[in-house]
C-alpha cells in the first residue's frame, strides 16, 4: 500500500499549496488534485471523530464526479442505527463497566461491535451512482485475491456470509440529495467474546417500533486464514477498489481531529457524542416489565410501566404489593421519574434524593433503596 499523509497530497505542486494556504480544507485540496477516484485512511481509533469524519466528507466534498474509499478501525465501540433502541439492541451496564462508549450513526442499519480487530469501510459516490452491489463486489473480490478458495459471497441483505453461514460483514447506508455512502465492516480478528457480552441486552420487555437488529453467527477472517490480518486486507481491498473502478489513488493519511483541515469536524463530532443524540434520538417506546424485589425476610414481585419518547420519562407506574411497601411510596418514587432521562446517573441522583424524604424506618429505607437499585439497573 502506498500511503502519504494529508500534508504530502497538499505539496504535490505549487498550484495546489498555494491553494491549500487560501482555502486549507481538505475538500479544496481533493477539489486541485482534480482525481475522480481518492483512497483515505483514518488517523483516528475514535468512533465519534470517525463517524464525524464521514459526515464531513458526505457534506463538504463534491462527490458528482469524484468517488472517495475511507478505511477506518475504531477502539472498542457499538455503534448502533439511525432509527434503533438502544435499551433494546446492548448491554448498556456491561458497557459502562468496560468503558466501552455507544454511538449513533447517521445511517440506517443494525448494530454493530467495532474493535481494532474490525476494519470499516466506506464508499462516497454522487447518489446517482450509489451502488452497494459493486462495492460489496470490491470486498469479496479482495478476499478472494488474498485466498481464491474462500467462499465469500454477498447476500440479498447486503451482508456478507463466510462459507455460506457466517457473517463477516454488515452494511448500512446514507442517502443525502446529491451524495450518498455505504459503509460496511468486515471482521478480521474481533473479540468475539466481548462482542457478545455488549450485544446481548438486559432490558426486558421494551414494546418499540424502532429498527431491530437480525442476530447472526459471525465468524472472524483470521480464524479462516491467520495470514488475514486487517492491514492486509486493507491493502487488499484498496488495490481492488483501483483496479474496480479503473483508478490509480495512493492511500492517503487523514486526521479526522484537524479542525484546519475540516472546519467544523469538531462539532460533529461533538454533536454525536451528545446524550440528546445517541439517547435522546431513540423513536418514542415503552417497558412494561415484571422483577423481583428481596429482601432478608420476604420477597415480593413488582411492575413497572414506563413510557419514554426522546429518551424522556413521560409517564410512570411502579406497582409494589402494599404489604411490601407502603402504596404511596412507590406511587411518589414514580413521579419523582417523569421527567428525568432514561439514565442511570440522573435517575440515581433522583433516588438519592428521594430516599433522603422517607421516613426514617430502617426497613422500609432497606425496601425503599432495593426497588430503586432495581429500576436503576434496567437503565
Amino acid at each position: 500500500m502506498i500511503l502519504r499523509t494529508f500534508s504530502n497530497l497538499c505539496s504535490q505542486s505549487q498550484a495546489c499549496f498555494r491553494s491549500a494556504r487560501a482555502k486549507s480544507t481538505l475538500s479544496a485540496v481533493i477539489d486541485k488534485t482534480g482525481k475522480s477516484g481518492l483512497i483515505l485512511k483514518s488517523l483516528s481509533t475514535d468512533i465519534f471523530e470517525n463517524l464525524a469524519l464521514e459526515d464531513w466528507i458526505h457534506d463538504h466534498v463534491d462527490l458528482q464526479n469524484r468517488s472517495m474509499l475511507l478505511l477506518w478501525s475504531n477502539a472498542p465501540a457499538v455503534v448502533i442505527g439511525r432509527h434503533q433502541n438502544p435499551w433494546q439492541e446492548c448491554n448498556l451496564q456491561v458497557m459502562r463497566q468496560k468503558g466501552i462508549p455507544l454511538a449513533r450513526r447517521r445511517s440506517g442499519g443494525g448494530t454493530v461491535f467495532h474493535d481494532l480487530g474490525n476494519v470499516n469501510l466506506t464508499f462516497f459516490t454522487s447518489k446517482k451512482k450509489y451502488d452497494r452491489h459493486r462495492n460489496l463486489q470490491v470486498v469479496t473480490s479482495a478476499l478472494k485475491g488474498l485466498r481464491p478458495d474462500m467462499d465469500v459471497r454477498a447476500t440479498e441483505r447486503f451482508d456478507i456470509l463466510l462459507n455460506g453461514h457466517h457473517k463477516i460483514s454488515g452494511t448500512a447506508a446514507k442517502l443525502g440529495r446529491t451524495a450518498a455512502y455505504h459503509h460496511c465492516t468486515l471482521l478480521c480478528s474481533a473479540d468475539r467474546a466481548l462482542l457478545s457480552a455488549v450485544l446481548k441486552p438486559t432490558c426486558q420487555g421494551i414494546q418499540s417500533n424502532a429498527t431491530q437488529s437480525v442476530p447472526s453467527p459471525v465468524k472472524n477472517l483470521l480464524d479462516e486464514d491467520p495470514t488475514l490480518d486487517c492491514d492486509t486486507i486493507m491493502d487488499s481491498v484498496a488495490s481492488q477498489y483501483n483496479t474496480e473502478f479503473g483508478f490509480s489513488s495512493p492511500v492517503t493519511l487523514v486526521d479526522p481531529s484537524d479542525e484546519l483541515s475540516m472546519p467544523g469536524i469538531q462539532r460533529m463530532a461533538r454533536e454525536l457524542l451528545a446524550w440528546e443524540w445517541t439517547f435522546g434520538r431513540t423513536p418514542k417506546f415503552s417497558i412494561c416489565t415484571t422483577f423481583d424485589l428481596k429482601n432478608d425476610t420476604s420477597i415480593c414481585n413488582a411492575t413497572l410501566n414506563m413510557d419514554i419518547k426522546n429518551g424522556i420519562i413521560e409517564s410512570c407506574d411502579i406497582e409494589v404489593p402494599s404489604d411490601w411497601l407502603p402504596v404511596e411510596l412507590s406511587r411518589e418514587f414514580s413521579l419523582h421519574l417523569i421527567g428525568g432521562k432514561l439514565c442511570p446517573y440522573e435517575t440515581s441522583a433522583i433516588a438519592a434524593e428521594f430516599l433522603r424524604t422517607i421516613p426514617q424506618n430502617k426497613e422500609l429505607g432497606r425496601k425503599m433503596y432495593n426497588l430503586c437499585r432495581k429500576v436503576v439497573f434496567m437503565m
